[in-house]
């Protein structure tokens, strides 16, 4: 019984008994740890992507800028020469039918409507067909001296045709015409004057030829590295 009593009353703190886990950290501070831990990674983790994705996004507007740039400026650079266009066929038509009234209106009308048909025909032919993938460089160039050739030098040619005729009608600067024949006697009248317009045309033919092989040029170098920082 006393040796019963003598394990019963043992001391748990003599020596040589060690306590059960002694040595080792709670588990709720070791599920504390592991999980800071694990939430610190994901941070900078997310916090690493979200530079990466704003970098790549920052050099594409960059490209992007770039390339709207470009293509302004030969966009303009077309429609600026179908504005000038535009000009020289109405000086030639005014003199080519002794026109001397609103000289105004018409030189304002043959510079300003040329440059906005150029600007827009250029746009819906050319650019959105470029960035909808559906046109190759060849056809790019096409379309684009197209444009520049029925919309710089055609259509101003025959805007100022008509209206300085109609001018001439109006004002009897130039005899009439007989009935049935305006068209043929006017273009008899001025037959040499319209053949003066080839100079422009084959200007605007070319630069329109040049704008679209550097237009997709452009396209092609912009998407090639946009995709490669992708």
């Amino acid at each position: 019984m006393a040796a019963l009593r003598r394990e019963v009353g043992a001391d748990p703190g003599d020596e040589g008994a060690v306590p059960v886990g002694a040595g080792e950290a709670p588990e709720d501070i070791k599920m504390a740890t592991y999980t800071h831990d694990q939430h610190s990674l994901s941070l900078g983790h997310a916090n690493l992507r979200r530079s990466m994705v704003i970098e790549i996004i920052e050099k594409k507007i960059e490209y992007l800028r770039k390339e709207k740039t470009l293509n302004i400026y030969g966009t303009m650079m077309i429609g600026t020469t179908a504005s000038f266009s535009g000009l020289l066929a109405n000086f030639i038509f005014r003199h080519c039918f002794r026109v001397n009234h609103d000289a105004l209106k018409t030189y304002v009308s043959l510079s300003i409507l040329p440059f906005l048909s150029t600007v827009v025909a250029y746009k819906f032919l050319v650019t959105d067909a470029l960035y909808s993938g559906n046109i190759s460089q060849e056809s790019c160039a096409l379309r684009s001296s197209l444009v520049s050739i029925a919309c710089g030098v055609l259509y101003p040619t025959a805007l100022a045709f008509s209206k300085n005729g109609r001018l001439a009608v109006k004002y009897h600067t130039v005899p009439l015409p007989p009935r049935g024949r305006v068209l043929l006697y006017w273009v008899m009248l001025c037959q040499k004057e319209i053949k003066g317009m080839v100079i422009p045309l084959a200007f605007q033919a070319s630069l329109g030829i040049y704008n679209g092989i550097q237009h997709y040029a452009i396209f092609e170098s912009t998407l090639e590295k946009t995709v490669h920082e992708d």
